[in-house]
């Protein structure tokens, strides 16, 4: 395949995520062999990462860790049109790389997809889940929405903040100013696993307070530690 032929680039952030990096690849891997490529970023030193990226014929990039940081190498090293940020825990829908690329050839700069918790259903995942579906339409998608855009419109929005959290925020911005802007009819699986740990409403009060101080103008760095603070975790991002 050259560098013309391809059309979507699959850029996946990992730290210490080889059993989800091996699922997200076996859902995503065959779509990506037809016209893509697909390039993970490790912050890690796992021999196991090395060994899912050869089986599933992934670019693996070696990185600082550091969400923002990761992304941005991932999308300098990345060939194809379009870049896809996706998370290793994510489960997006069938037919995903179809999806993105039909939205693009409609003319968008870029986009993401529908939030739905993964896991069995339930009451408060449901309301959640509305609640953010509905936020996102005004506001800022976070990254666990598996964010995609052109590449001419990715750079001239000027990537990823290099921040420890919010990372994607300004990229959003940019790329809403360069044109459409919006969500795919279909879902992605968002992991459950911070909401469960922290609880989940401690973890959606935590959440909209961070970014209620973010928009406020509280310096990145500082709302991080408030975070890490919080609940130590090895380079998470905010979910809703």
């Amino acid at each position: 395949m050259t560098e013309q032929d391809i059309g979507i680039s699959v850029i996946v952030p990992v730290f210490n995520d080889t059993a989800a990096l091996r699922r997200l690849l076996a859902h995503v891997a065959t779509e990506a062999a037809n016209s893509g490529e697909i390039v993970v970023v490790d912050a890690g030193d796992d021999a196991a990462c090395v060994e899912v990226c050869n089986a599933f014929a992934a670019r693996r990039i070696v990185c600082p860790p550091g969400r923002g940081h990761q992304l941005n190498a991932g999308a300098r090293n990345a060939r194809g049109k379009i870049l896809w940020f996706v998370h290793a825990d994510a489960e997006p829908p069938q037919g995903c790389l179809a999806l993105i690329e039909d939205a693009m050839h409609a003319g968008v700069a870029g986009g993401y997809f529908r939030f739905r918790f993964a896991g069995d259903p339930a009451w408060y995942k449901s309301l959640l889940q509305v609640l953010i579906n509905w936020r996102t339409r005004f506001g800022v998608p976070y990254g666990d929405q598996g964010l995609f855009a052109a590449r001419d419109a990715f750079a001239a929005a000027g990537g990823f903040a290099e921040a420890p959290l919010f990372e994607e925020v300004p990229l959003v911005r940019g790329l809403r100013k360069a044109g459409a802007f919006g969500a795919i009819d279909a879902d992605i699986g968002v992991s459950c696993r911070r909401w469960e740990r922290d609880g989940w409403l401690r973890r959606s009060i935590t959440n909209r307070a961070l970014a209620l101080a973010y928009a406020a103008g509280i310096a990145p760095d500082v709302l991080a530690r408030r975070y890490r603070a919080m609940a130590a975790d090895d380079g998470d991002e905010l979910g809703c």
